[in-house]
């Protein structure tokens, strides 16, 4: 007999199933004697919550109900477990899961990676670095500068006369001979053709010794500049002229001729940039104090009020075709060394070399290059100087006039006095009071209508209140808070969107009405007259293909105003109200003074921006044909002197092609101050 397991209140009794031979072959669990002590019952293993999850309530299966498995197997007895077990067993499981190490987090199906913190808010980016001013060194007052620009423009000024008359005769003397006319002590004597050419050489080489000094004097700054090359082109033909001397001369005519021109207008060019600076500095020291400067912005110019340090130093930096020539005048004369070398010792005639040398340099350092820079620069600075307004050399004409755009303002269209008062109309309001209102509004938006009303609160009473407040309106007006009470003011539209009633009789289109508390006060009648100069200007900008960008405060300043006033044909960028807001506060700016102006309106204004957009651009392409010329001149000498076509490659000849060459630099420079 299978003995049964004692019942206890805990664990109810199952009823025995019957005995079968497989159940027979169950070990059957030890007897225990009754009352069953607590530390004897075998513990209960609880499963390990870190390691398998719990598990669902399981659902009662009518065979487990009747002591059967789902083999038909007899299910063997739960033991009884008193509720101290039961408590014990929880508080060991539950020590030990608290000695066990916690894993991280997971992230996803199988990654153990822990979890970023994505609940705090990233700082914001750091702001970026403003760029930082340019540098100013210690510079001179304007003054001084002009004083010494003077002195020196003083010792150039005659110093192209004399020249001319010494380097003329030796191309005379050519001139004759080509047409077979014979001159006594010159024609079929060599050794006197060369003393008369050297002698000639040297005396234009003394009157023109400001082309050395400029041409080595540069040396230290490390610039190569045309002056140079021209320097070099004469000692090359001044001592192939005293090798003939020695009856050592190459075979073909000498080019002292060629060298004494090069002299001539490389003395010229260095007489107009000196007249160029004077004439800058001269009009920029008329007042240490210039009522406003012209400054660049990434919008384009922008009329500002500023001071003039760092004027010199801008106007002091190399200009473009000085740049050029540095970089390609250095190749030029490398490639001259080397193309004489070729072609007189490379096909055995050493005796050629300096004659070859002197040809090459002369025509790869060209009459037109020491002109590029010198003949507008000068043609600009005189023509602005009458205008009454200065730009600072090659760095400030290219920095106001890269973008080709200006940021024209109220004064700027409308200067003082175009601007009148043409009749006021007030409603339950005193003159004195709406004055004061209307004065103190149009101070705060800073428009043009300040001067106006300024003018009318000194001549007829009235005092400037605070602003609260303030605001402006993209339908055309402002709006503040003068002593609690609201205040508006602006065009007829803007009171209209605004819901101010407006009386019948009163039409004014360009009108100006305050209103308080939301009715109307006063009305003013405002009345814009173009000038002459103001128009011009638009039209010039127009044809210099400028882009005026429109940046008022005064409600009226429209460019449907600026068409009905001024030429119908002018298009300005009219942006909207918060960049030209901000596009109008940069006249508050400081930045470097790239040109001043001591006139007001808008004449002056663009002419220096319009003048210096066409420096840049007569400069540019002056010295880009300057170099093809040389280049040109050189490859074109080198070929000839290889073949020893010196009948072909006469100085009279060569003349005439580097005049050919000059002859465009000469018109660009004269188009310059022509606009």
């Amino acid at each position: 007999m299978v003995s049964k397991p004692p019942v206890t209140e805990e664990a109810p009794a199952v009823p025995e199933p019957p005995v079968t031979p497989e159940a027979a072959a169950v070990p059957e669990p030890p007897v225990t004697p009754e009352p069953a002590a607590p530390e004897e019952a075998p513990a209960v293993p609880e499963p390990d919550a870190a390691e398998t999850p719990p598990e669902p309530a399981p659902v009662p299966d009518p065979l487990e109900e009747a002591g059967k498995d789902a083999s038909g197997r007899a299910i063997p007895h739960p033991r009884p477990m008193s509720l101290e077990d039961v408590v014990g067993s929880t508080v060991d499981a539950v020590m030990e899961e608290a000695r066990e190490p916690i894993l991280p987090p997971r992230r996803g199906l199988f990654s153990r990676k822990p979890l970023e913190e994505t609940e705090t808010i990233p700082p914001p980016p750091e702001p970026e670095p403003e760029p930082e001013p340019e540098p100013i060194g210690p510079e001179p007052s304007l003054w001084e500068a002009a004083h010494a620009a003077r002195q020196l423009y003083i010792r150039r000024k005659h110093t192209v006369i004399l020249p001319l008359v010494t380097a003329l005769p030796p191309t005379l003397l050519l001139l004759l001979e080509r047409y077979q006319v014979k001159v006594p002590y010159w024609s079929g004597d060599p050794r006197a053709q060369s003393a008369f050419l050297l002698v000639c050489l040297g005396l234009t080489a003394v009157l023109c010794r400001h082309v050395f000094v400029k041409g080595f004097g540069m040396l230290p700054r490390r610039r190569c500049v045309a002056e140079l090359l021209v320097s070099l082109a004469v000692l090359v033909s001044g001592a192939d002229c005293a090798l003939r001397l020695l009856g050592r001369g190459g075979g073909g005519a000498p080019y002292a001729s060629v060298g004494c021109l090069s002299l001539v207008f490389a003395q010229w060019g260095v007489r107009r940039e000196s007249k160029g600076n004077y004439d800058m500095l001269r009009a920029a020291a008329v007042d240490d104090d210039p009522p406003y400067l012209v400054a660049s912005t990434p919008q384009g110019a922008c009329k500002q009020r500023g001071s003039v340090p760092g004027f010199f130093t801008t106007a002091a930096r190399s200009d473009a075709a000085t740049l050029w020539q540095t970089a390609l005048l250095p190749v030029f004369l490398a490639a001259a060394v080397v193309f004489a070398l070729l072609s007189s010792v490379g096909q055995d005639r050493g005796g050629d070399f300096l004659l070859n040398l002197s040809a090459i340099l002369l025509a790869a350092g060209t009459f037109s290059l020491p002109l590029c820079w010198a003949l507008p620069w000068s043609r600009l600075a005189e023509h602005l100087q009458k205008t009454g307004c200065a730009v600072a050399g090659w760095a400030g004409a290219q920095k106001i006039s890269a973008r080709r755009r200006m940021i024209v303002t109220d004064t700027d269209l409308f200067p003082p006095g175009t601007v009148q008062l043409n009749g006021r109309k007030l409603y339950a309001e005193t003159q004195e009071q709406a004055l004061s209102l209307a004065a103190s509004m149009a101070r705060a938006a800073g428009s043009g209508l300040e001067r106006l009303f300024n003018s009318l609160v000194r001549s007829e009473g009235g005092r400037y209140e605070k602003v609260d407040g303030f605001s402006f309106y993209e339908e055309g007006g402002w709006s503040g808070t003068i002593k609690g009470e609201s205040v508006l003011m602006g065009s007829a539209a803007f009171m209209r969107k605004m819901d101010i009633r407006l009386p019948p009789d009163v039409n004014l289109r360009t009108g100006i009405f305050l209103a308080v508390d939301r009715e109307l006060r006063a009305a003013f009648a405002v009345k814009y007259n173009p000038a002459e100069n103001v128009d011009f200007a638009l039209r010039l900008m127009q044809r210099s293909r400028i882009q005026p960008i429109l940046a008022s405060r005064d409600p009226n300043i429209t460019p449907s105003l600026i068409k009905r006033k001024f030429s119908r044909n002018v298009h300005m960028e009219y942006p909207g109200l918060t960049e030209r807001v901000a596009l109008s506060e940069a006249e508050k700016d400081r930045d470097l003074p790239r040109a001043l102006l001591f006139r007001e309106g808008l004449l002056p204004y663009a002419e220096a921006v319009a003048g210096s957009l066409r420096l840049c651009k007569a400069v540019r392409r002056a010295a880009a044909i300057s170099l093809l010329g040389g280049w040109a001149g050189t490859l074109l000498t080198f070929y000839l002197t290889s073949l020893g076509a010196y009948e072909l490659l006469n100085p009279l000849a060569l003349e005439v092609f580097l005049l050919l060459w000059t002859l465009p630099v000469l018109l660009m420079s004269d188009w310059t101050g022509r606009y």
